[in-house]
């Protein structure tokens, strides 16, 4: 019989650092190297500060000015919202950048504040308390940053990695070009010797190849099908946040509903007096991609996003597309090397709707920290990390790819086996019960959250009340 996951994830979710910063703590390398300096590169960078004498990041964007955009995270300019989940471990793991995002302008948004809503029709409250951050994610990586790269032995060369070293079946050193965006004009590279390297270079890591290049294994590339568009616009917003009824919203619509194409909206009260309002569609809908368009969309929804869009327009309409989600099967790789993992989207991207990326990238730093606690055999494989991660990654695709997969199957008429079909009849009706009962939202948030496992919604307790709620109603 498999063991459940859920104690495992549950022991993940609650791993923080190690304790005083100024007491024994064993070092176990000497130099550790972080490829990309997004949010997951970080706060990687944060776990092995604890365990590293210098830890060295290198990222080949370097932003213009601060929390300015960078060419590498092209998906920035969206909504990005710190679900709960993300919110507490990042408090975790640098206290006090809450307080700091808020002095920056980014609202922290409660209970009474917040709005999910399913075709109009706002989800029941859950009573637990959450709290989400709105803020930019050119300002939350900047705040992130400033906060990793001010620990003492923690630096960032700004280049371009090119390719790894390996000595004794072990990762030993990262070529890099310098330079902002890695070009310094000559061509030249340098190399980085290092005895810990983690791959954070996102979406596109170049990993896989060169692993294939050298002989190793390439780890198993998953696609999921999941054409989204996002277009997204920021506008002042005059209102200041204590006098706000609404300060985050997210409406998700059925394809009967008439919300002209759109299938989720988002409107976040962020920094510097904003609002940021996003439209996302699916396949070949792609609303709002002129200003023009863009408020005639959000007239049709919800009164809140009129409401967001009436202000002067602070910045134009950017657009996003992603294909489809990915996942990189790496606990597969029967032949890796040592002294190397990956971490955030270069493991796993998801529909970005699902706000899971960063909270994600978060938990991959939680496993790295109970990987290192644990002073494993660095001479080998780093498969317990694998271990632990996946069982992140499993929890966070059961819920995005999951969702996906069921709406590309309806679409297409897909039949499917009895079991999924029964799995995803019990999803729809503890859905629909979120719109009642706020014990069944308080369990289908703490999943949606990434708070706890999925597999916590397969407990017959609460698919039973989420069918009483909705008995009766078509």
């Amino acid at each position: 019989m498999t063991e459940s996951p859920v104690p495992l994830f549950e022991e993940i979710v609650r791993v923080g650092p190690p304790g005083d910063p100024h007491g024994d703590l064993p070092v176990l390398v000497d130099t550790a190297c972080v490829i990309g300096g997004s949010v997951a590169g970080l706060l990687a960078a944060r776990v092995l500060s604890d365990r590293a004498r210098r830890v060295v990041v290198i990222e080949a964007d370097e932003p213009l000015a601060p929390g300015g955009s960078r060419p590498g995270v092209p998906q920035d300019q969206q909504v990005h919202t710190l679900l709960p989940a993300g919110h507490l471990w990042l408090e975790r793991w640098a206290p006090g950048i809450t307080e700091e995002a808020q002095s920056r302008g980014a609202s922290l948004v409660g209970a009474d504040q917040a709005v999910t809503a399913f075709d109009g029709v706002r989800q029941a409250p859950d009573g637990a308390g959450h709290h989400l951050l709105a803020i930019g994610r050119p300002l939350l990586e900047a705040l992130i940053r400033d906060r990793v790269t001010s620990l003492p032995h923690v630096s960032v060369v700004w280049g371009r990695a090119t390719g790894l070293q390996y000595a004794d079946d072990a990762v030993s050193a990262v070529e890099y070009a310098p330079g902002a965006e890695g070009d310094r004009g000559d061509g030249s590279t340098e190399v980085l010797e290092a005895d810990f390297v983690v791959d954070a270079m996102g979406r596109s890591s170049r990993l896989s190849s060169w692993l294939k290049a050298s002989g190793y294994t390439e780890p198993h590339l998953e696609r999921l099908e999941a054409p989204i568009n996002y277009a997204t616009a920021l506008f002042e917003r005059p209102v200041t946040l204590a006098d706000l009824a609404t300060a985050g919203a997210l409406g998700l619509f059925s394809p009967e509903y008439p919300s002209g194409g759109v299938s989720v909206a988002a409107a976040n009260a962020i920094e510097d007096q904003q609002w940021l309002v996003m439209l996302m569609g699916y396949g070949k809908s792609r609303p709002g991609r002129t200003i023009e368009e863009f408020r005639a969309a959000c007239a049709g929804l919800p009164g809140v996003f009129s409401e967001a869009t009436a202000g002067a327009l602070t910045r134009d309409v950017v657009t996003y597309h992603q294909a489809e989600s990915r996942r990189r099967h790496f606990t597969q790789a029967s032949h890796f090397p040592a002294r190397l993992v990956s971490v955030g989207d270069a493991v796993a991207s998801f529909n970005p709707i699902y706000g899971q990326g960063m909270s994600s990238a978060a938990l991959h730093a939680s496993c790295l920290a109970l990987y290192l606690g644990g002073e494993p055999d660095l001479s080998t494989a780093a498969r317990q990390f694998f271990e632990l991660q996946g069982v992140v990654v499993d929890a966070a695709w059961a819920v995005s790819a999951g969702g996906d997969a069921a709406r590309l199957d309806a679409e297409k008429g897909t039949e499917v086996p009895d079991d999924v079909r029964q799995q995803r009849w019990a999803m729809e009706q503890i859905t629909a019960a979120t719109l009642l009962d706020g014990e069944v939202t308080r369990a289908f948030n703490d999943v949606t959250y990434m708070l706890r496992h999925p597999a916590t919604l397969a407990d017959p307790a609460v698919l039973a009340r989420a069918v009483a709620a909705t008995s009766g109603r078509p």
